[in-house]
């Protein structure tokens, strides 16, 4: 079954034959990887490669995603899409330029997110956290989805709610340095630099599970459409952000897997960002959440975190050729 490889160290990807080979110059000689085993390559070392393997693995329909020397995402390569369809384009097209048509999507993005945040609150207030605030904040939040009469007001009752959330995360986890706010660019904590390479890691990942399809990335209807980025799987990405970032940031940091001693300063600012050796601990750890299957009560069967990403953008499909009316992605485990 093909996965995804993290590349962290120094060297140089080359082809021969069927096989990629990551060259590392040293004792080791070379890692060999079957392009039958790729789905999507992560590269984080400064490793050298050309055009002759960037068709190969075009050809294969395999994308490699790019970070620079501190972690950061800086692009994709995206192989030329093989399942293209004018008429879903154009679908894409009509539901963004509907203010009506986008409103309702948007909205039902949000609400996936919102509803992922209070099971999340809900878990840890089951064990006896005192979560009664940022819970009814949340509530509260929820109820006005349906109110907005526009995205800018929509995004801000997410933002409320994404406020009273991270206030939260002080009881959630126990942390050496109290958590103040979200802080993006750069990040200037531990929490921060784990939801940025979080939620990075998992834009990348929708990504490509959209790239499977026949939707077009850059149309989106929370987010608005950008030349920077693929905003369709942002929008996706949104539902699921609580369900699988989150949780592994609970995890990997109550169980001490990362701490304080995994972070770097970013040169000479404020900022800083997660060291090799926690970048690799908290993919390890994402994976092993997007490889957990669940049962689909409506497929009645088995699938994994990674295929409900998919199957969520097939349900946008449906519901932009007039199939199947979109409601989001609501655990229900």
């Amino acid at each position: 079954m093909a996965r995804s490889y993290y590349l962290f160290r120094n060297g140089r990807l080359r082809r021969h034959q069927n096989t990629i080979y990551l060259e590392y110059g040293d004792e080791e000689g070379r890692r060999p990887i079957p392009i039958e085993d790729v789905r999507e390559l992560y590269l984080f070392g400064e490793i050298d490669l050309n055009t002759k393997l960037l068709n190969f693995l075009g050809s294969h329909g395999v994308m490699v995603h790019f970070f620079n020397y501190y972690g950061f995402y800086t692009g994709s390569f995206c192989p030329r899409e093989g399942n293209v369809s004018g008429h879903l384009l154009v679908r894409q097209v009509e539901h963004y330029l509907d203010p009506a048509k986008r409103l309702y999507l948007a909205r039902q993005f949000v609400e996936g997110a919102l509803f992922h945040i209070r099971r999340n609150l809900a878990y840890y207030q089951r064990r006896g956290k005192g979560l009664d605030v940022p819970l009814a904040t949340v509530e509260g939040c929820l109820s006005e989805i349906g109110r907005c009469a526009d995205i800018p007001a929509l995004m801000g009752v997410e933002g409320r709610a994404h406020d009273a959330y991270y206030a939260a995360f002080n009881l959630v986890m126990d942390l050496e340095a109290p958590f103040q706010q979200r802080v993006r660019r750069p990040p200037d904590n531990l929490i921060n630099a784990l939801l940025s390479f979080g939620n990075t890691l998992l834009y990348t990942v929708t990504l490509t599970e959209v790239y499977v399809t026949q939707l077009n990335p850059t149309i989106s209807y929370l987010h608005e459409p950008s030349q920077r980025r693929f905003s369709l799987a942002l929008d996706i990405a949104e539902i699921f952000r609580p369900l699988i970032v989150d949780r592994v940031i609970f995890r990997v940091v109550n169980r001490n897997m990362i701490g304080e001693d995994d972070l770097e300063p970013l040169g000479e600012s404020q900022g800083v960002y997660l060291s090799e050796e926690g970048r690799k601990t908290f993919v390890r750890a994402l994976e092993e959440t997007l490889a957990t299957t669940v049962y689909h009560r409506a497929l009645k069967r088995n699938v994994s975190y990674r295929q409900l990403l998919r199957l969520e953008a097939y349900k946008l499909v449906r519901h932009l050729i007039g199939m199947e009316e979109y409601r989001p992605f609501k655990a229900w485990w």
